[in-house]
């Protein structure tokens, strides 16, 4: 009963102004009492700081360079092996599979769209079409940069408005089409395996998305699809490595990982387990 008052409050809640609000007082540079919220945050989430660069709380300026606080240098360790692709982000797989033609699984009862989740364009979705999908959920304990699983160099850039539901395990069970109709930055990339698809999903709250080589894509970002294409060589091209970190979350949301059919392999995952960034993710099959 308290689960689907909780859905039904989604529905009709303002969730963009909520979410915008939140981004302005998270971005406020408040002394003590940013500090004060920070040391609660820490200690309602079980916030491990002793892996952050900057431990201190009082430290941050804002929440928001709390919350995307970077690592010690030796926190995580990034897998080796060219055949070896690194988990993207800390955080715990919601699903992962075989992308069936179009159609991705969200959960028990729901599927949906591979097209429309890049931005409701065929040719961008084409090479993925009976791929292979890993949807992986931020907590709000968790480090919330995104990091490249392999090398990669940027073609496309997608950003789709949409909803700002919670992607939260009990969200994704309940509301149809979540990760496709939710607010999304889609980023293609050219690899070694063919193209690869990252998908940085909205939420509730999630007061920003952005990215290493746009900065802020959203807010603001407007009501239409966006779409910016990349050179694949000269100044302005984006060449990521293995392990480089790709964009971030101001506050907790989820990523969608897509790859080309018979590319990859994933390691020994399944649904609920933890995952910690620069792990095994998976191997090359090509």
């Amino acid at each position: 009963m308290f689960d689907s008052l909780k859905i039904a409050l989604q529905y009709i809640m303002p969730k963009h102004l909520l979410s915008r609000l939140v981004g302005y007082l998270a971005a406020a540079q408040a002394g003590a009492i940013t500090t004060g919220l920070i040391k609660l945050f820490i200690k309602q989430y079980n916030v491990n700081m002793s892996e952050a660069l900057h431990s201190d709380p009082e430290h941050y300026r804002c929440f928001n360079d709390f919350f995307t606080r970077e690592l010690k240098p030796d926190a995580r360790s990034i897998c080796e092996g060219e055949q070896n692709l690194a988990m993207p982000v800390d955080g715990a797989v919601s699903q992962l599979g075989d992308i069936k033609h179009d159609s991705i699984f969200q959960a028990k009862g729901h599927d949906y769209s591979l097209t429309t989740l890049l931005g409701g364009k065929p040719d961008i979705a084409a090479p993925f079409k009976d791929g292979k999908f890993a949807t992986v959920y931020l907590s709000p304990k968790d480090y919330h940069r995104i990091h490249m699983p392999l090398d990669g160099t940027l073609t496309d850039m997608i950003y789709v408005p949409g909803e700002l539901f919670s992607v939260s395990p009990l969200t994704a069970q309940r509301v149809p089409g979540l990760f496709a109709r939710n607010e999304r930055v889609v980023a293609i990339f050219d690899t070694e395996i063919g193209k690869f698809a990252m998908v940085l999903v909205g939420a509730t709250i999630v007061a920003s998305i952005e990215t290493v080589w746009a900065g802020t894509v959203s807010p603001p970002a407007g009501k239409n699809v966006q779409h910016w294409q990349y050179p694949l060589e000269g100044e302005h091209a984006v060449h990521l490595k293995k392990g480089e970190e790709m964009g971030r979350f101001k506050l907790g949301s989820t990523i969608v990982a897509c790859f080309e059919a018979d590319s990859i392999e994933f390691s020994d995952l399944a649904e609920g387990d933890p995952t910690r960034l620069g792990e095994l993710f998976a191997t090359i099959s090509k």
